[in-house]
């Protein structure tokens, strides 16, 4: 098999993975997460139940299908923070890039996404555990980037209190998204939010983590 060949063959597993989550979300904001079927799922998108399961063990991550980048997304802004930037600082800026991009990362997925998650129980549970995934990927980056001692908490304090900001933004965004507000208005609530929440924290973590 060429280079070529394995090539198409993993574009084509991509494209089959989207088509069952898209698939899968269109049914879920239509009939409701908890009530719709694999093999519903299966039909729409033209494929076997197995498969389906292939691709998605978890039913939750039909539905959340980004949930590697969403868990990765504080770690990886820390650990491209610039030269003279805490870890608070790059945080910071990176959610109000966010914002200004009306970022699915951040809670911008529209009225009937949000309306399907926040009535979902599953969905609901599954992003609070992808949130504590989140900050358990922050933590082991900070206690990494500052050389602290295996039993230094301060690592998995810091990521505790800037993933609060994170975890509080995100579900004021569904709320909005959910009650019907337009990307742009929620935007503008969310950038002040967002200033004020970091400047509380400021006195705590201002001078944590910042690169040489």
């Amino acid at each position: 098999m060429t280079s070529t060949d394995v090539g198409l063959r993993e574009l084509k597993k991509q494209e089959t993975r989207q088509l069952i989550s898209d698939q899968a979300t269109v049914l879920f904001m239509e009939k409701g997460f908890e009530e719709t079927t694999i093999a519903e799922i299966a039909a729409a998108a033209r494929v076997a139940k197995k498969t389906v399961t292939n691709y998605f063990p978890r039913k939750e991550d039909l539905a959340m299908d980004r949930h590697e980048e969403f868990t990765s997304g504080l770690a990886n802004a820390v650990s491209s923070r610039k030269a003279g930037e805490s870890a608070l600082a790059a945080l910071q800026r990176t959610f109000l890039d966010a914002v200004a991009e009306h970022s699915p990362m951040i809670g911008f997925t529209g009225q009937a996404f949000a309306k399907m998650v926040l009535e979902s129980p599953t969905l609901t549970a599954r992003q609070r555990e992808l949130h504590e995934l989140r900050e358990e990927a922050l933590a082991k980056v900070l206690a990494t980037e500052t050389g602290a001692d295996a039993d230094d908490v301060t690592p998995v304090m810091a990521a505790a209190e800037l993933n609060a900001i994170d975890r509080v933004l995100f579900r004021e965004t569904l709320r909005r998204s959910h009650a019907g507000e337009s990307n742009d208005k929620i935007a503008e609530a969310l950038a002040k939010a967002t200033k004020r929440a970091f400047e509380l924290l400021e006195p705590a973590f201002g001078d944590y983590a910042i690169r040489e």
